[in-house]
């Protein structure tokens, strides 16, 4: 029941563009009728049923999705090259697809420069709020950014300049939140 649980858990995701995987647990332990269950499967079992699935089903346009998005995210770190942009979540870690939004990480004396780097230029965009977890009952709520970029949705949360050593934790796997800087999504791109 648990791998039939990751598997339906992860074509909700991929048919919903959400990685929002405790709602996507729920809807499917309510698809297989086993709401009672005990036996969920951990968000990095269904990260792992969600690569199995893009292979199996995305293979002819998901690799090729993944690359565009992290070509946009490449652009957008070089156009935020000054706040030490850092790439994050699923583009970063290769499950994103055509629902995805590219985010990153950004580091600023105060998140308004940020807000004024995007209307200086003429950037429309969205605030928001972003709560990350930094330890076992840590959490912080860091302000943010939408906005779109060649159609393609981008959230960039801003920490404060000494935030870069501390990275929050991942909500696929509890452990510490991949990120790469521009270099590291070149050879990304280049590999």
């Amino acid at each position: 029941m648990r791998e039939r649980l990751a598997q339906e858990a992860a074509q909700i995701l991929a048919e919903t563009g959400s990685r929002d995987f405790f709602a996507a647990k729920r809807k499917a332990a309510e698809h297989l009728g086993a709401v009672d269950t005990r036996n969920m499967p951990s968000n990095s079992e269904i990260e792992e049923a969600l690569m199995t699935y893009q292979r199996l089903f995305r293979a002819d346009h998901q690799p090729q999705e993944l690359r565009r998005l992290r070509q946009v995210a490449l652009q957008a770190m070089k156009f935020f090259a000054g706040f030490k942009p850092r790439l994050v979540g699923s583009v970063l870690r290769g499950t994103a697809d055509t629902n995805s939004t590219v985010t990153l990480h950004v580091y600023a004396g105060a998140a308004e420069e940020v807000g004024l780097y995007l209307m200086e230029n003429a950037v429309p965009f969205e605030t928001a709020d972003r709560r990350l977890r930094f330890g076992v009952e840590r959490y912080q709520t860091l302000p943010a950014y939408r906005f779109l970029a060649e159609e393609t949705p981008l959230e960039v949360v801003v920490f404060p300049i000494d935030g870069s050593h501390q990275a929050p934790l991942s909500p696929v796997d509890g452990k510490t939140m991949q990120r790469a800087d521009i270099e590291a999504v070149e050879n990304l791109l280049a590999g």
